[in-house]
């Protein structure tokens, strides 16, 4: 029997969680303690495996300094003038700003005041990623 897939809108809510919790420095563990749960079902909820309700979803919002709408930014463009829900990928940047890496990267890179400083970790980072296309 196939495995049940998450429905998209889940997905981006549990995602929106999972990148303010972060940016915020609030620990899975933190979160679930606030709103009595345990972390491994908040790793569901940011997953999208499991469905955030709706009063939950106000405590979330609360807890997180968020308004109930920041967890929907961008669904509806995505979401207009399809039959359904398509099954698209997370734009590059969200999917790169939504992993831990990436997350921590940009927290730190914001970080650094001095711009000359941010061209270099910016050329640094590009010579990288020209290196790895000429290995392809």
């Amino acid at each position: 029997m196939p495995k049940k897939q998450a429905n998209p809108v889940d997905v981006q809510v549990g995602n929106r969680v999972r990148i303010r919790r972060m940016l915020i420095g609030m620990s899975q563990e933190r979160l679930g303690q606030l709103l009595s749960l345990t972390f491994q079902q908040v790793q569901k909820y940011e997953k999208g495996v499991n469905r955030i309700g709706a009063g939950r979803l106000f405590d979330v919002s609360r807890i997180l300094g968020v308004p109930i709408d920041y967890f929907y930014e961008g669904m509806g463009a995505k979401l207009a003038g399809q039959d359904g829900f398509a099954e698209d990928s997370a734009p590059p940047v969200m999917e790169f700003v939504s992993s831990g890496e990436g997350l921590q990267l940009s927290l730190a890179f914001m970080k650094i005041k001095d711009s000359k400083v941010r061209k270099r970790v910016l050329d640094l980072v590009k010579s990288l990623a020209e290196e790895e296309a000429e290995k392809a």
